[in-house]
């Protein structure tokens, strides 16, 4: 999630964050288990809802001996009472979110929940991992304009998914866009979110006056907003922005528990800077693009920093892409194919 740091929102309205394997009680039959990531932000919250006897958990951390230890740890914490998961719900098919769902449900005889596409995103994936995907993958950085020493690396790393998420179940549980959960008693409206992932599933409790975001609205980062090669023409800052304005119509002082970063109160603040932050993005794209472009020169622009690291350049390009691409569909600039396959982008 390679962005800029927003200010602070405000005092903490949860107890401190829990090291790995421990638990904090935000409410009654509401906890927060937090798991190590390897990769930026660090971390992954879990949170864990009363219900059936047992505990529904809100995703699972990426798969791994070292969080399958930890999830040994956290089943055995007081704090859940002896009493095993009695459902999952996974939010979206990133790795950090899905990885050990297959291990969980296997466990404990569940199935998952998930939105259809964010299921069968992850489906895909796993799966498709051979050379097809790996054309597809260096078609989409050419186009970008990377250097044939980044497409090597791509193609020397092949696929990463399956590293990172375990084999999943053949079944699931869908979820869907306004319809009501019942969990632990309480219930729950599902409100899905795009941009980030297609089609992923957040959660609101008008009772508790609580929202689980996932990862469609974070404290102190954008989320990675990107556009992916198995969809070229998608507007995928459009769709994040566009599900971003649903959220305002709840109030203000929503609780908002996010999967990155502690958990806040200021949700149409948040959602504003989020806004705005894009917009100042667009701006600058737009202005830099007098000059024609590519997507790897314009992300020099827009990540000077990190377009210099191997490993974040794929996110770099993939943010950059999504910005050229919103700034087409408002007609701020126009795309060219070069014979040599490559993108660019000019302003109009």
């Amino acid at each position: 999630m390679p962005d800029l740091p927003s200010p602070p929102l405000a005092r903490p309205l949860a107890p401190e964050a829990p090291a790995p394997g421990e638990v904090r009680v935000l409410q009654p039959g509401l906890l927060r288990v937090r798991m190590p990531l390897p990769f930026p932000p660090g971390h992954v919250n879990i949170w864990l809802l009363e219900h059936d006897g047992g505990w529904l958990a809100i995703d699972t951390a990426i798969s791994g001996r070292t969080t399958r230890e930890l999830w040994d740890q956290v089943l055995a914490r007081p704090e859940l009472g002896g009493r095993p998961l009695t459902a999952l719900l996974v939010t979206h098919f990133h790795p950090d979110h899905i990885g050990l769902t297959g291990w969980l449900c296997e466990r404990f005889g569940i199935l998952p929940m998930m939105t259809r596409i964010e299921w069968l995103m992850a489906r895909a994936l796993w799966y498709d991992s051979g050379p097809d995907m790996m054309a597809q993958q260096i078609a989409h950085y050419t186009r970008a304009g990377c250097a044939p020493e980044y497409l090597s690396f791509v193609e020397s790393r092949g696929a990463l998914y399956q590293r990172a998420v375990g084999e999943l179940p053949r079944s699931f549980h869908a979820l869907k866009d306004g319809r009501t959960v019942t969990i632990g008693g309480g219930e729950w409206r599902v409100m899905t979110g795009a941009g980030h992932a297609p089609d992923m599933a957040t959660l609101y409790s008008a009772e508790r006056g609580v929202l689980i975001s996932a990862d469609q609205i974070l404290p102190r980062i954008s989320p990675y907003i990107g556009l992916h090669p198995g969809e070229p023409e998608a507007d995928p800052l459009g769709d994040f922005l566009a599900s971003n304005e649903r959220f305002q119509a709840l109030p203000e002082d929503t609780l908002v528990l996010p999967s990155h970063g502690e958990p806040f109160a200021t949700l149409h603040r948040r959602l504003d800077m989020l806004a705005a932050h894009h917009a100042e993005r667009l701006d600058t794209l737009a202005e830099a693009c007098r000059e024609p472009l590519t997507a790897f020169e314009a992300a020099q622009i827009l990540f000077p920093r990190a377009t210099g690291e191997t490993t974040q350049i794929g996110f770099t390009v993939g943010e950059t892409l999504a910005h050229l691409r919103r700034l087409q569909r408002q007609g701020r600039v126009a795309m060219e194919a070069a014979p040599d396959g490559i993108w660019r982008f000019r302003s109009r």
